[in-house]
């Protein structure tokens, strides 16, 4: 068992380390759209400081992953989706990383959880910290704030409220028929089944239904059924 003093040095080591880079990482939201803005980053940052304690996961590496998943963001949205920002993120987070006090594997760990983040991503998660970072990621995209960034995100394509004369399987992200309803029937609904760990489920299923329950009423309410 560490000693009191060995354990507050960790802690202050720690603490340098996450400062470092949540500086480095906050300067890439300057031209953040409102949907995946400095906010969302603070809380999927809280929601792996949560799993990871729960799921005893490596917390320098996950925490520094946090800060650094959507870094890459701005430029896929600059270009509608051409650019896969944790691709991108993972390429500007390689100069950010050398100049920090970390081993290699620890690195190439968060290169990966940064890579392997997207829900339409190619790269599966394969450690820990990655299926943690994954979870809090999509955890964040459903529930209340779900709804919400789903529809500030429709905004700020220029989408409209709903469209349901359009079959959903004929729309295109960042388009005008990229309602909020479209997003939660090509993505949210199917998040909950894609979490990976078992603290990541638990807080899933709650937000899951609250989800479900408010776009059941929002139909019934745009259709003038209630």
């Amino acid at each position: 068992m560490f000693d009191k003093p060995h354990q507050e040095n960790l802690s202050k080591d720690l603490d340098s380390l996450l400062n470092a880079v949540k500086t480095s990482a906050q300067v890439h939201f300057e031209n953040a759209r409102g949907s995946h803005a400095w906010d969302h980053t603070l809380r999927v940052y809280q929601l792996c400081k949560h799993i990871g304690t729960v799921e005893d996961a490596e917390m320098d590496v996950l925490l520094s992953s946090a800060y650094l998943h959507d870094i890459g963001r701005c430029y896929q949205d600059a270009v509608n989706g051409a650019i896969c920002h944790a691709e991108k993120g993972a390429e500007l987070a390689l100069p950010i990383l050398h100049r920090l006090p970390l081993k290699n594997v620890q690195r190439d760990n968060i290169l990966h959880c940064i890579r392997s983040h997207r829900f339409r991503g190619n790269h599966k998660p394969q450690s820990l910290e990655a299926k943690i970072l994954f979870d809090a990621d999509k955890i964040d995209s459903i529930g209340a704030i779900g709804v919400a960034r789903a529809f500030l995100f429709a905004g700020e394509v220029g989408a409209r409220l709903h469209n349901p004369e359009v079959d959903i399987e004929d729309t295109a992200s960042y388009s005008v028929d990229d309602t909020g309803y479209r997003e939660y029937q090509i993505k949210l609904i199917k998040v909950r089944d894609r979490v990976m760990t078992a603290e990541g489920k638990r807080l899933a299923d709650e937000r899951h239904t609250y989800m479900v329950d408010f776009f059941d009423r929002f139909l019934k309410e745009y259709e003038g059924e209630k």
